[in-house]
């Protein structure tokens, strides 16, 4: 699979991705989740063009939902990441795809039109941020780092602002992005030294903890299981020195 030519295509929704009246065209999926015509639009733009170029691979999206796959392989695309951030004119929402091959993902792209920030890798050969290598956040201990959250499902809020405040207290400081696959993005290349998030789709998450494996960290869920990319999960990617710190204090 040419990865350069996938960049190519995902770098054209550019256009569309800044197109304000798309943008302000909204449905509400369901409480605080919603997709706008940016994100119709994106999807079927990638999902016409990446069956042009590998047609025997199936495709899962957000905008399409987990479903069962009967092949080895299948792309997994978040069109936009952010969508919310989107809306609001935010300026921190991104395309996130990954190819996911016998449960593994062999390339990973997630893309920040907005900053023009293109951050990619291909399983055993690295990550990159427009094409020149990135490394995880040499940081040893929570103290000497900034530690990414995300808010996940509403429901899940009470228990969630408990781990943050936890969180908060070990790390340097907390940030929010809301986009899960920019924070792991952010963590491959070291702004921050980890980030975590409670029940996140594979399309959230899949490129992403690419980024981060191959930048040298370290993904798992919350018990520090791998990750499988056909499921859902809770999420912690980190630069690996402080994962079980981390992970200690999300239990």
């Amino acid at each position: 699979m040419d990865i350069q030519r996938i960049i190519c295509l995902i770098k054209e929704t550019r256009e569309i991705i800044g197109n304000r009246e798309m943008a302000a065209r909204v449905r509400e999926k369901g409480v605080a989740d919603y997709v706008t015509q940016v994100d119709i639009a994106v999807q079927d733009f990638l999902k016409k063009e990446l069956y042009a170029l590998a047609p025997d691979i199936q495709f899962l999206g957000e905008e399409t939902g987990l479903q069962q796959m009967d092949t080895d392989s299948c792309w997994i695309l978040d069109p936009v990441d952010g969508t919310t951030n989107l809306m609001h004119d935010y300026q921190h929402s991104v395309v996130s795809l990954a190819l996911c091959s016998r449960k593994k993902i062999v390339p990973g792209i997630v893309y920040d039109p907005f900053h023009d920030e293109l951050f990619s890798a291909v399983k055993g050969e690295g990550s990159f941020l427009n094409g020149k290598p990135v490394h995880v956040s040499s940081a040893g201990k929570l103290s000497e780092t900034i530690i990414g959250i995300g808010t996940a499902k509403r429901e899940l809020a009470k228990e969630n602002f408990v781990r943050f405040l936890k969180v908060y207290e070990k790390s340097q400081d907390i940030r929010r992005l809301g986009s899960a696959a920019l924070e792991l993005a952010y963590t491959a290349c070291g702004r921050q030294g980890g980030y975590f998030e409670g029940y996140l789709n594979p399309w959230d998450y899949a490129a992403g903890m690419l980024l981060v494996q191959e930048a040298g960290g370290k993904v798992s869920d919350w018990y520090g299981r791998d990750l499988d990319p056909a499921q859902g999960s809770h999420v912690a990617g980190t630069n690996g020195s402080v994962h079980e710190e981390l992970l200690n204090l999300l239990s």
